[in-house]
């Protein structure tokens, strides 16, 4: 297993002093409790925590239900309700598994993880072109990196900025302790790595705006899909993979998959765009609830309009 290069900036604490910062100095500490937790205790009180925040963030609540409402039309309203709820209770155990990426000891994650189609990926980085892990954003997002870290495989995660500087410095930190994070940005960075044959994973699924994207169906509605996923496997000609994450269903464990991406790049940005969502579609109806339906996935339409989220209050 490879070393583990610390992020580009490495402010120090004394830096976050301000007032400003005692808010997020205060999360932070509850995030750092809750890192003590062991494995099912954790997940029970992030399950509770899904409950009451499901009934005190009412706009995350409002924006998740439009999700729901818009891309599972083939649920009753009784199941979907179900759904919005167990998705609240899926991103709430994901802050626990946040602290436990950042502070715990990740032998107890690993030990509980199970690889299937890493075969595919080694296959990949055999051509010593690097590897595009085509990935989203799954509740148990920051432990990813933990669980990849079975396969042995050197990796790097591209991340955006966190707008909080303290916040960005505590989520690099805790990153950099299982992969190398790199802002999306710092495209060279992202270069000399596939160029070092390293693991790249890279999540396209968030809504950016319309620079720089394509309007593309996800699960049947238009999304703003940004196109930067071909222009990535173009840096070096490399090969892309779909990287999949899920909570195993009793709590046991978890499940990190490995599955093709077929025919990508097509050589049209739009179609390349479609594929992406194809892909990632299936891997998130595999476990729908352990998505984070709590974004403005939809917030950017062609015609300009946010007409499901306002008219929902959100």
């Amino acid at each position: 297993m490879s070393s583990v290069a610390k992020p580009d900036k490495q402010p120090h604490w004394t830096d976050f002093l301000a007032v400003r910062y005692w808010p997020t100095w205060i999360v932070i500490g509850l995030l750092r409790l809750l890192a003590f937790l062991p494995h099912r205790l954790g997940l029970s009180v992030g399950s509770a925590i899904g409950v009451l925040l499901y009934h005190v963030a009412i706009k995350r609540r409002r924006v998740t239900q439009v999700n729901v409402r818009l891309c599972f039309a083939e649920l009753n309203a009784q199941q979907q309700q179900k759904l919005v709820k167990d998705i609240f209770k899926a991103n709430a155990m994901g802050l626990v598994e946040t602290a436990w990426a950042f502070w715990a000891d990740h032998n107890a994650i690993i030990n509980k993880t199970a690889l299937k189609g890493f075969e595919l990926l080694e296959e990949a980085l055999s051509h010593n072109r690097g590897v595009i892990l085509l990935s989203g954003h799954f509740s148990t997002l920051d432990l990813g990196a933990v669980m990849f870290a079975k396969s042995g495989f050197p990796v790097d995660v591209v991340y955006r900025q966190h707008n909080n500087p303290l916040m960005d410095h505590i989520i690099c930190k805790g990153r950099a302790r299982s992969s190398r994070p790199i802002e999306r940005k710092n495209i060279r960075k992202i270069l000399r790595d596939l160029r070092e044959n390293r693991c790249v994973w890279y999540a396209p699924d968030q809504d950016f705006g319309s620079q720089g994207a394509v309007f593309v169906p996800f699960f049947g509605q238009p999304a703003a899909t940004i196109v930067a996923t071909t222009r990535m496997t173009k840096l070096n000609d490399s090969p892309i993979v779909m990287l999949a994450q899920y909570r195993n269903q009793d709590n046991s464990g978890y499940t990190m998959e490995v599955t093709p991406v077929p025919g990508f790049p097509t050589g049209d940005d739009s179609k390349d765009a479609a594929l992406v969502n194809q892909v990632l579609e299936a891997a998130i109806r595999k476990a729908p609830e352990q998505y984070m339906w709590v974004h403005k996935r939809f917030k950017t339409q062609p015609d300009g309009n946010q007409k499901w989220y306002k008219e929902a209050g959100c």
